[in-house]
C-alpha cells in the first residue's frame, strides 16, 4: 500500500516501556512493512508491533501513547508528529482493507433478499402455475371449460345444434380422438377455424363444416387441434393470461374470477391461430388414417407453406379410411341450419 511504503524508511525517536511496572526507556522506532521496530541506542531489537494490532490509547492528546494490541500493556509514547502521522496513515490503510463483517452481513442478505425477490417475481409464479396445471382434476377443467364455453356463446351465439348433427359430431370426435373424452363444438361464428378449451372441448368455426365438400378438411382441423392443446395446455395457458394471483385462487377455491373467464374468453376469440406444428401433426394423421392433403390446402390453396403435410400423404399415411359416413356428413355440414 502507498500508504506503507511512503513511511518504511522513517525512524524517530520515543519511549518504550516494557509492561505497567517497568521505567520508561528511550527507543528509536522504524516504520516497516508490517510492523514498528523497536531498538535501544546500540541498535539492538528490543520487540516489534504489528502495525494493523496496534491501539492508540489516547486519541486527541499528545505525546501519542500506544500499545501493540488491546490486551497488552506494553506501551510507546510517541511525540514527533511525522511519526505519529505515518502510524495513522498506515493504521488508516490497513483498515481499509480488512475484511468488514458488518458489510459482507449487508451483502449477504441484500443477496439473498435479491435472490428471494428474483424467486418471487419469476420463480414462483411459474412453479405455482405448474403446480395448478398438474394436479386441477378433471372435473375443475370440465368446469372452468364450461365457464368459458358460456362466456364464448355471450360473444358468438349459441353453438350449432340439430339431433343428427349432435350424433355426427360425436362419431367425428370417437372416429379423430378415441374415447378420451372429448367434445367438439360448432359455433355459428366468433371463431374462424378452431379453438380449445379445459376439459377437452374443441371448437370448430361454421365455415370449416361448411366449406368443404368432403370431411377429411374438417377432421385435419380436429387433430390440428387436438395437437395443439396437447402441446399448450389450455388451463395452463389461461393461467398464464390471468397471472399468478388466479392461479393461486384456483388452488385454494377450486374456482376463477369471472371476469378472469371474460377475459380470457375474449382474448381467444381474437388470438390469431398458432401454425400447426408438422412433426407433431404428421404422426396424428397417420394413426388416424386420414390423408393430410385435404387439410393442407384448406390451409394454403397453393401448397407451398404446408408442403411437409402433402408430402405424407406418399412417405408416411399409406392407408386411409373414411372420416364419417355420407349421411352423417350431410347431417353435420348442416348443424347450423344453412
Amino acid at each position: 500500500m502507498t500508504a506503507i511504503t511512503e513511511f518504511e524508511r522513517l525512524e524517530a525517536p520515543a519511549l518504550w516501556r516494557a509492561d505497567s511496572t517497568a521505567q520508561k526507556q528511550e527507543v528509536i522506532v522504524s516504520v516497516g512493512e508490517a510492523t514498528l521496530t523497536l531498538t535501544d541506542n546500540s541498535g539492538a531489537v528490543l520487540a516489534h508491533w504489528s502495525l494493523p494490532a496496534i491501539e492508540r490509547i489516547n486519541p486527541d492528546e499528545t505525546p501519542a501513547r500506544y500499545h501493540p494490541a488491546a490486551d497488552s500493556d506494553e506501551e510507546l509514547e510517541v511525540d514527533d508528529d511525522l511519526l505519529i502521522e505515518a502510524i495513522a496513515r498506515v493504521r488508516k490503510a490497513i483498515d481499509r482493507n480488512r475484511p468488514r463483517p458488518g458489510r459482507l452481513r449487508s451483502t449477504i442478505f441484500a443477496g439473498l433478499a435479491l435472490g428471494a425477490f428474483g424467486l418471487g417475481v419469476f420463480w414462483l409464479p411459474n412453479a405455482l402455475i405448474n403446480h395448478a396445471t398438474t394436479i386441477v382434476p378433471d372435473v375443475t377443467r370440465t368446469h372452468i371449460g364450461e365457464g368459458l364455453l358460456i362466456r364464448i356463446e355471450r360473444l358468438s351465439g349459441r353453438p350449432c345444434r340439430s339431433e343428427q348433427g349432435d350424433i355426427a359430431l360425436r362419431k367425428l370426435s370417437k372416429r379423430l380422438l378415441g374415447n378420451d373424452g372429448s367434445r367438439i363444438v360448432v359455433l355459428g361464428s366468433g371463431i374462424e377455424t378452431s379453438q380449445h378449451l379445459p376439459g377437452d372441448i374443441l371448437l370448430l368455426g361454421r365455415g370449416v363444416v361448411e366449406g368443404h365438400d368432403l370431411p377429411d378438411a374438417p377432421a385435419g382441423f380436429v387433430l390440428a387441434e387436438a395437437a395443439r392443446a396437447q402441446a399448450h395446455d389450455p388451463l395452463e395457458r389461461l393461467l398464464r393470461e390471468a397471472g399468478f394471483m388466479a392461479a393461486l385462487r384456483l388452488l385454494t377455491t377450486g374456482d376463477l374470477p369471472a371476469d378472469t373467464l371474460d377475459t380470457h374468453a375474449e382474448a381467444l376469440l381474437t388470438q390469431a391461430q398458432e401454425p400447426p406444428d408438422f412433426d407433431r401433426l404428421i404422426p396424428r394423421f397417420e394413426a388416424a388414417q386420414l390423408a393430410a392433403s385435404p387439410y393442407a390446402y384448406a390451409l394454403d390453396i397453393t401448397g407451398e407453406t404446408v408442403l411437409p403435410l402433402i408430402e405424407a400423404d406418399t412417405i408416411q399415411i399409406k392407408e386411409t379410411r373414411p372420416v364419417l359416413s355420407d349421411s352423417d356428413w350431410v347431417a353435420l355440414q348442416g348443424i347450423c341450419g344453412g
